[in-house]
């Protein structure tokens, strides 16, 4: 009596992989937009923490807690300025008001070296469709091109 050979035919193998190789194709765009929408929700958090800064370093200038410039139009003069801190002017032994531990870089650029976090800024004096910077920073984009999965540009968040 012979016994029967064990093992899989060449077309059960095919068939196989060719399953495997389908349920791939399927799984790999939606992961793709996994990582596309974790990185927009991080650019998120890095605007609002910048964004949330310069209206603090707003308010404490508002307030008094920040010394005052003549013609200045309260809002910082830099990025740096909020992680590296200001002189409180309520402070007589010189204390500094600090806004940010340091500033966030824009996820959606590689720019690691830039002081400013790889951020296009806009200055008080520029209008919304077209910023520029100037003397101060009263806000902040992501340069970033294209657009996001909800169909903005990334500049326009």
């Amino acid at each position: 009596m012979k016994r029967p050979a064990r093992g899989f035919t060449l077309i059960e193998v095919v068939l196989t992989l060719a399953l495997i190789g389908l349920l791939a194709a399927i799984a790999a765009p939606l992961t793709e937009t996994l990582v596309r929408r974790g990185k927009e929700q991080e650019l998120k958090n890095a605007l609002y923490q910048v964004r949330d800064a310069i209206d603090a370093y707003k308010r404490a200038y508002d307030a008094g807690y920040i010394e005052k410039n003549l013609n200045g139009s309260g809002y910082p003069p830099s990025l740096a300025v909020l992680a590296n801190g200001v002189r409180d002017v309520r402070s007589a032994k010189g204390a500094k008001l600090y806004f940010l531990r340091r500033i966030p870089h824009d996820p959606l650029r590689r720019v690691k070296d830039d002081d400013q976090g790889g951020w296009g800024l806009r200055a008080y004096d520029s209008p919304a469709d077209s910023p520029r910077d100037g003397e101060d920073v009263f806000d902040v984009y992501s340069q970033a091109p294209g657009k996001g999965l909800n169909g903005i540009a990334y500049s326009q968040w």
